[in-house]
């Protein structure tokens, strides 16, 4: 299956990685829905926009049932803000878990029957921080582990009919990066801690979205695609005393 006149939703896509998302298989010649709580500040070109909340169960069944058709469904809707644990309530986390990691499995149960008939694929937007401590959002991070998990499940249970991936995203250049990593001399600093040398686009995202939906992924499941350009550098290494000049 390539992307080119199929049907791909793409949940949260209106901005950041999602909209970057969602322009790759536009590129490519999909027939992209985008689905998120408020529609994009900038038109997205050839995406349709639809108003969901994906945490509304029956939102989300209504919105699958009305759909004639699914190829690939990108879980891409998620988020938190900077939480110490102790500085808020358990319900306040949950809220985290509940959009990061039970919408996902919601949206992807009223996709099923759709992508089952298609031999369609599902693609989880994961991160690396499910695989790494994440002080100041635990709870995402545990989402986003329990997130990957899930995908290796569905993609044994729902073999062979539909394929389950997740890419593993490291630190992306948005349009909300300021938010995260300061100025332009923040991202800089930031991206020379990456061993590519920068913060990954929006495309680079969607590009390999793309290829995990494309035939060229055909025997591909149950896999994560780390996307994160070469990850961390190991703090060891320039704290050690070894090799340094004195």
């Amino acid at each position: 299956m390539e992307p080119n006149g199929r049907v791909v939703v793409v949940t949260g896509g209106t901005r950041g990685v999602g909209a970057g998302i969602a322009r790759s298989f536009a590129k490519a010649g999909a027939d992209v829905v985008v689905c998120a709580r408020r529609p994009p500040e900038v038109p997205l070109p050839k995406a349709r926009f639809v108003e969901l909340d994906v945490r509304d169960a029956d939102a989300v069944r209504h919105f699958f049932t009305e759909l004639p058709r699914l190829d690939v469904l990108v879980n891409n809707a998620g988020g938190t803000p900077y939480r110490l644990l102790a500085d808020a309530r358990a319900e306040q986390h949950a809220h985290v878990l509940e959009l990061n990691l039970l919408a996902p499995l919601t949206v992807s149960l009223a996709a099923y029957e759709h992508l089952r008939r298609t031999r369609g694929s599902i693609v989880m937007i994961g991160s690396v921080s499910g695989g790494r401590p994440s002080p100041g959002a635990a709870a995402y991070g545990a989402a986003k582990a329990g997130l990957e998990n899930l995908a290796r499940s569905m993609a044994v249970e729902w073999a062979p009919d539909v394929r389950v991936n997740t890419l593993v995203v490291g630190m992306v250049r948005t349009e909300r990066s300021q938010l995260h990593y300061g100025d332009e001399e923040g991202v800089a600093a930031v991206s020379r801690t990456v061993p590519l040398g920068r913060l990954a686009e929006p495309s680079d995202v969607g590009a390999a979205a793309v290829f995990l939906a494309s035939d060229a992924a055909a025997y591909i499941s149950g896999a994560s695609l780390l996307v994160h350009g070469g990850g961390e550098r190991p703090a060891f290494l320039d704290a050690a005393t070894v090799n340094k000049e004195t």
